[in-house]
């Protein structure tokens, strides 16, 4: 059974870097971590190797340690407690010449191991009497599989080791092909079924994973459970929640799902036309193209059912196999818009990182999406030019109703002046029906005026505004009202796309509004290519703002009347705005 969980690869230094990214080539969503100082291009760095193992182990993050095995051993020995709910850890040569499962047994780690050997193209050193035996692992069953009895196998595989003989009830190609002493007269019992059924210690259950529950429209999680009962059905044996696309936005669908543990899959009108138009309900119809026979179709009919005006949106079929809900219609779609910040990985949020790495599609201006780094790694890119912001967010939204999970790329803060904007006027003024089943989600990210501010000390540490000089989507006469009326009430300025090659004379302009209101002294701080090569800060002077000392690379902040600067021993200079007015007493600290 692999885990759900995305593993960690853990390493200690730049030679097992490209093992590491083989491994991680095979294991999507895995997260790189690496030693700060000894290893670079990681997705997280770490400093303390102890925390960070152990924080990752009690959070149920399966660990690939490129390292030695007793490192590992001894680094999570003291919190090592529990092997019904650990996760898998595995030690991997630095070399990839050996992959050692050590912990994990009951969470799937020798499959895990075998699949990173696999990669490697070397051999697994499986220790499990069991599984070298049988060449099958009871106590973690493949997925599509759920064990009742865990508790039970313990027993029941020394009895096996010792001689005993098992009989199979039902149909599990993994256990018909592996090497159990099978003996329809056996001793001990091996039932698959998806009824309900009572375990005991020579009896052991495994649930499959064939009960697709459809659903059309709002229904609580006790009609469910009840016509799971009615119908003797095990709810371990349930393998998603499915149901029109038309409803994906349903909040009961996923809570039904969240429930019972599984995920939700949907269906576009297409899927389901044919079999509407035999005649079969809609709720039907979603079971049986989950499933793909009609053979043991269930619909609440007997008094102790659902209510009656629940029944016709609710129906349950059986697949003859275990059912993969990654191959059966589509997820909800997912938009995230998220900022990356300035530009340095370390400036983007750790929700940002995971965001990445979950996503299909990436869309979004070539230079945002290069900032994104090794995190696009086996993502679809979408790239377009910068002025086309409308036709990318209605490119985004499209894509997410294919039930892709897709990211819109911004630099800073998605709602600053960027892409999250542009995303909700289009839903606003160009709506389509389809998108209504959109999760969608932003993300914030540090703005360049935050990143600006805080490279040259606090020239934004009290009240302060944010002006685009822009005036392509607003006209400049509203513009220069908003910088005369920031400039009079004494606003610490942030002023964003200052200069392009089409427009120069607008940042002449806007200092000599300024003018009007500050001395020429006033601090300025330039900031340009903030996180990325090439960063420059620097502080001048109002009077010295002119055109030539900008680009669309530059955020510039302009103080208020209280801004002052500190010339610093090496030479460097800080810019601050005090929390208070000179002139003004205040009790506050």
């Amino acid at each position: 059974m692999m885990t759900k969980i995305a593993p960690a690869i853990v390493v200690l230094g730049e030679n097992s870097v490209a093992v590491a990214r083989k491994i991680k080539s095979v294991l999507p969503g895995a997260t790189l971590y690496g030693l700060a100082g000894r290893t670079r291009e990681v997705d997280v760095s770490f400093t303390n190797f102890g925390e960070t193992l152990r924080e990752l182990f009690a959070e149920g993050t399966p660990l690939i340690g490129i390292c030695a095995a007793g490192i590992l051993i001894r680094t999570l020995a003291p919190i090592i407690c529990d092997k019904r709910t650990e996760p898998p850890v595995i030690a991997v040569a630095e070399d990839g010449s050996a992959v050692v499962p050590l912990l994990g047994g009951l969470s799937g780690v020798n499959d895990l191991a075998r699949h990173i050997a696999e990669a490697l193209n070397i051999q697994a050193a499986i220790t499990t009497t069991g599984d070298i035996r049988f060449r099958t692992a009871l106590l973690s069953p493949p997925s599509g599989y759920h064990l009742a009895n865990p508790d039970d196998a313990k027993t029941f595989i020394s009895d096996l080791l010792a001689g005993a003989q098992v009989k199979l009830e039902g149909t599990a190609s993994w256990l018909s092909n592996s090497q159990l002493p099978i003996d329809s007269q056996g001793d001990l019992t091996i039932q698959i079924t998806e009824r309900l059924a009572v375990p005991t210690p020579k009896r052991l259950v495994y649930h499959p994973a064939t009960i697709a529950i459809a659903i059309t429209n709002t229904i609580d999680v006790s009609s469910i459970q009840q016509l799971l009962a009615d119908a003797e059905l095990a709810p371990a044996s349930v393998a998603a929640i499915f149901a029109p696309l038309t409803i994906a936005a349903n909040p009961a669908i996923h809570a039904v799902a969240e429930a019972l543990g599984v995920p939700t899959r949907f269906f576009t009108s297409n899927h389901l036309e044919s079999l509407l138009s035999q005649g079969y309900s809609l709720a039907q119809a979603v079971a049986i193209a989950a499933t793909g026979t009609p053979s043991q179709l269930i619909t609440p009919s007997s008094p102790s059912s659902p209510s009656s005006s629940s029944s016709s949106h609710l129906a349950i079929a059986i697949a003859p196999e275990p059912i993969d809900p990654n191959t059966i219609g589509q997820p909800r779609g997912r938009l995230a818009i998220v900022g990356t910040g300035p530009g340095a990985s370390e400036w983007m949020s750790p929700e940002v990182k995971e965001i990445l790495k979950s996503a299909t599609d990436l869309v979004g201006y070539k230079t945002y999406l290069d900032l994104v780094g090794n995190l696009a790694d086996g993502k679809r890119r979408h790239e377009s030019d910068n002025r086309e912001e409308i036709a990318r967010a209605t490119m985004a939204l499209d894509l997410a109703t294919q039930g892709r999970y897709v990211v819109i790329v911004s630099s800073g803060d998605p709602g600053i002046y960027a892409m999250a904007t542009a995303v909700f006027e289009v839903l606003d003024h160009h709506a389509k029906p389809e998108w209504d089943s959109i999760d969608i989600h932003v993300a914030p990210g540090i703005s360049a005026m935050q990143a600006a501010a805080a490279a040259v000390g606090a020239p934004l540490g009290h009240d302060f505004c944010a002006i685009s000089l822009s005036d392509i989507l607003k006209p400049w006469s509203i513009i220069e009202q908003r910088i005369a009326a920031a400039a009079q009430a004494d606003f610490a300025i942030a002023f964003y796309n200052p200069v392009s090659k089409e427009r120069t004379w607008q940042l002449t302009t806007a200092r000599n509004i300024l003018l009007q209101y500050r001395t020429p002294d006033t601090p300025v701080v330039l900031a340009r290519n903030l996180g990325r090569p090439g960063q420059t800060v620097k502080v001048i002077t109002l009077e010295q703002l002119e055109p030539g000392v900008a680009d669309m690379r530059t955020i510039i902040l302009v103080g208020s009347t209280q801004t002052r600067t500190i010339q610093q021993s090496d030479g460097s200079i800080s810019v601050y705005t005090p929390r208070r007015y000179s002139k003004v007493q205040s009790a506050e600290c």
